[in-house]
């Protein structure tokens, strides 16, 4: 199972990265024409808009037809989904009132991302000049120590937190990295967020970014362009843009286990 298929060189690694990528690639192609009664079945989470139309390299296939031919597609695939009836009842549960704009900021699970939660957190001065009623909450997560992240007078942070995905379903705005989990839980629950993706990290972004603009979720924004000035002005802008995604699917759970079931 897999949420994406294909290594992409970046536009600055040069041709020794666009050698090495088409290399890895070829060998994937290779592997699988030899050897095909190896796998029993493979499943990619997703559907076949959300693989990327690019080729893999001089010679081979582009990625999205090399996938339909040789995986499965479930749909995505989440946990259970908060009701969205409830936002009313987690606002109160975390202490947030009805009328704060609660943005959330976040970065998963590795420790790479408390550069990016200081930016963030030093953008919230201009920020409540342009959001009313604001309120910032930076979740440090299991790799970051908050009492090293020194934020300024008025943003909350907090450790990890075995709900996250409530706080995002709660929220009014979010701010985060660019991994495909967090967003998409964020796009499944109709907010609006902002995703910084890692540089020179092609899942984030090429794969990510690829299926965040199918959806018509999120709003980029690189990180060297992230200055205090222009998160304030991104935040404000995600905030007055209506929301309209392409639905996420909800069941693919279900669809996976079926196809894995059936390979049994």
């Amino acid at each position: 199972m897999t949420d994406f298929v294909g290594w992409v060189p970046m536009p600055d690694g040069g041709e020794r990265e666009a050698f090495l990528a088409a290399d890895y690639n070829a060998e994937m192609v290779e592997h699988v024409d030899r050897t095909p009664s190896l796998r029993d079945r493979a499943v990619f989470v997703g559907d076949p808009d959300d693989v990327v139309d690019l080729p893999l390299g001089p010679g081979l296939p582009t990625a999205r037809a090399w996938t339909e031919e040789h995986f499965d597609f479930a749909g995505y695939v989440m946990g259970e989904r908060p009701d969205p009836g409830r936002r009313g009842e987690l606002r109160e549960r975390f202490g947030w009132a009805e009328d704060e704009v609660v943005c959330v900021v976040s970065v998963g699970g590795s420790g790479v991302g408390h550069h990016l939660l200081r930016r963030v957190a030093a953008a919230y001065a201009p920020a409540r000049e342009r959001v009313p009623g604001l309120r910032m909450v930076v979740v440090a997560g299991p790799r970051i120590d908050p009492d090293a992240l020194d934020v300024p007078p008025g943003v909350e942070v907090h450790g990890f937190v075995p709900d996250l995905d409530l706080h995002h379903a709660a929220c009014d705005v979010a701010v985060v990295q660019g991994g495909l989990s967090t967003t998409m839980e964020l796009t499944a629950a109709g907010r609006p967020f902002i995703y910084v993706p890692l540089g020179h990290h092609f899942e984030q972004q090429v794969h990510v970014r690829h299926r965040l603009d199918r959806h018509r979720a999120g709003r980029a924004l690189g990180y060297v362009d992230a200055d205090p000035d222009r998160i304030a002005d991104e935040l404000a802008a995600c905030l007055a843009q209506p929301v309209d995604y392409l639905a996420v699917p909800s069941d693919g759970a279900a669809r996976a286990a079926r196809l894995a079931l059936e390979a049994l």
